[in-house]
């Protein structure tokens, strides 16, 4: 039994000065990176503020987890610098998943700035399947704007 021992003694003994003798690899000092210097002149410089545009609107779903056969409300409000823009037409279309559908409303906007659109479903958008509204503004000062869209997703 000693005898066995001895061999795997005498075996194995090369091949642990081979792993000890194999080391990990060489580390490479970093090197020291540059200074960088901030001249108080860059640092002075001003960036432009962006201008808010002057017209703005936006658009939402009454419900925007439906039943696939509900009826929901459109709703979109324009603004001028913040404040109601009351006699603009709004059109809406209706993103589906296999086809668009222009609503045949043409609300005109009140004085608040809102316009609202009745839309029936009618099962035209599969359950789970985010459908989109877009929602045009014409016949006021600033010209065209297209909303922000609406969505919803039948459930």
């Amino acid at each position: 039994m000693k005898k066995k021992y001895l061999l795997l003694l005498a075996v194995s003994l090369p091949f642990i000065l081979l792993l000890i003798s194999c080391g990990g690899p060489a580390v490479d000092q970093a090197l020291p990176q540059q200074t960088v210097t901030v001249s108080p002149k860059f640092q002075s410089q001003l960036s432009p503020i962006p201008t808010p545009p002057t017209y703005r609107c936006g658009a939402w779903s009454s419900n925007n987890a439906p039943g696939p056969n509900d009826t929901i409300t459109i709703y979109a409000r324009l603004t001028q610098n913040l404040a109601a823009v009351s006699g603009a037409t709004a059109t809406a279309v209706v993103h589906f998943q296999n086809n668009d559908q222009t609503l045949d409303q043409h609300p005109t906007s009140d004085s608040g700035g809102y316009v609202s659109f009745t839309l029936a479903l009618q099962g035209q958008q599969p359950v789970k399947i985010p459908a989109t509204v877009d929602v045009i503004f014409t016949n006021f000062p600033g010209g065209t704007l297209h909303c922000s869209q609406a969505f919803f997703t039948p459930q």
